[in-house]
């Protein structure tokens, strides 16, 4: 018993090393294909943020062809796959989008000329509720002063079940704060063999809905 009860304990180490293994793997190719990402600024004009996950990354796609490259301006995208609102959405640390906000704009509103496109919230679908509110109020902190359109998340047919009690919380959140929110709930998206992230043309019309809806967008508390 003694022998066996060592060889498990030793088997479910390794298997924690080996997930914890695949995971720093994981984070360090999001970190990579962020910063390429942030590399990518496309248009001309006033400057626009993009804050999101593996959406604004283009992940499954190429960069180029990814969401934010249909919006109007100056477009500088700052992405992460696999993050949310929530500090826990993510394996790689606190990269919420709170915490990159803060980041991303470290002299404080002035940095950044024009609006902030948050997008997300697939990644928040088996958070907690007080972690989500927490973390929207933290980078509503961050975007004090700045327009804000909030995207909610698409109805990825890997979470679709999850996804209309997130983009109702966001909702809320968006409206509680006085910023522009956006619903996906009912947009008509193409998405890859993962059922999870959008094809070329799912990103496509992604980026056209959203388009439109930038006059929404709403200082927080205004």
């Amino acid at each position: 018993m003694a022998v066996g009860l060592t060889v498990a304990v030793v088997t479910a180490g390794l298997l924690v090393m080996t997930r914890a293994g695949a995971d720093a793997d994981r984070c360090t190719g999001f970190r990579v294909a962020a910063r390429e990402r942030a590399e990518l600024v496309t248009g001309s004009g006033d400057e626009l943020l993009v804050i999101g996950d593996s959406y604004s990354v283009g992940l499954g796609v190429r960069a180029s062809e990814s969401w934010p490259t249909r919006l109007p301006g100056r477009v500088v995208v700052n992405g992460f796959s696999g993050s949310g609102f929530s500090r826990d959405a993510s394996p790689c640390g606190d990269v919420s989008y709170g915490a990159r906000a803060a980041r991303a704009l470290p002299e404080g509103t002035s940095s950044v000329a024009g609006p902030v496109v948050v997008e997300g919230g697939l990644n928040d679908v088996d958070q907690p509720r007080r972690a989500i509110v927490d973390g929207f109020q933290q980078l509503m902190s961050e975007l004090a002063g700045r327009p804000v359109l909030v995207v909610g998340p698409a109805p990825a047919p890997e979470r679709a079940g999850a996804v209309p009690e997130v983009d109702a919380l966001l909702a809320r959140l968006a409206l509680a704060h006085g910023v522009g929110y956006l619903s996906m709930l009912d947009a008509d998206l193409s998405y890859l063999d993962d059922g999870l992230h959008l094809t070329p043309e799912g990103h496509r019309r992604f980026g056209d809905l959203v388009a439109p809806a930038l006059s929404t967008a709403r200082a927080p508390g205004r």
